[in-house]
């Protein structure tokens, strides 16, 4: 698996070797070893799963100190991480990446990232490993569409479809990272 640098500090893209011919393909998805060379002190111990069709739009989410590891499996998906590492130089940048069912690239988002996504395809299977479970009391997100952060979505804003909770999400600069803020609901 080649690990490619991102802009950003932290954001890594993994190109796995996809060996394939007129039957399909085979590829590993995921490797310890190439986990340890990024962190050794990290592991995933959750996967998680979502579905979603066209123009959907998923974001900006966190958890206080988890780290992903996302995978389209099934379709595209035009994938989004924002820094928001208190103190960090590259405060409120984000870097977006297409990851498909073709290339099989996977973005290693660590922890001090939000993360969002929108899809490309009629449909996408996501697929995600998390460096800790799922704890409501330490998930927040803020605006998909903040123009602080100004994250060019390849979709026109009106296509857009997102939940409720994506849509009435605070700003970044309305979350005030690093204080007691609840998580949004």
């Amino acid at each position: 698996m080649r690990i490619v640098a991102s802009k950003l500090d932290g954001p890594l893209l993994l190109e796995p070797q996809v060996f394939g011919d007129e039957r399909g393909f085979f590829l590993e998805s995921f490797r310890a070893d190439v986990l340890e060379r990024i962190d050794p002190s990290l592991s995933f111990v959750q996967d998680n799963h979502s579905r979603s069709r066209e123009a959907v739009v998923r974001g900006m989410h966190f958890q206080s100190g988890q780290a992903k590891l996302v995978r389209c499996a099934r379709g595209a998906i035009f994938d989004v991480v924002v820094d928001i590492r208190p103190g960090s130089s590259t405060f409120g940048r984000w870097e977006g990446y297409r990851l498909d069912d073709e290339d099989h690239r996977q973005l290693f988002v660590p922890a001090g990232f939000a993360h969002g996504f929108c899809v490309l395809s009629p449909a996408a299977d996501v697929t995600y490993k998390v460096s800790s479970y799922y704890d409501p009391t330490t998930e927040r997100g803020f605006r998909y569409d903040d123009p602080e952060v100004g994250i060019d979505w390849p979709l026109a804003a009106d296509r857009l479809i997102a939940s409720a909770r994506d849509r009435d999400a605070p700003t970044l600069a309305e979350l005030a990272i690093g204080s007691a803020t609840p998580p949004i609901t």
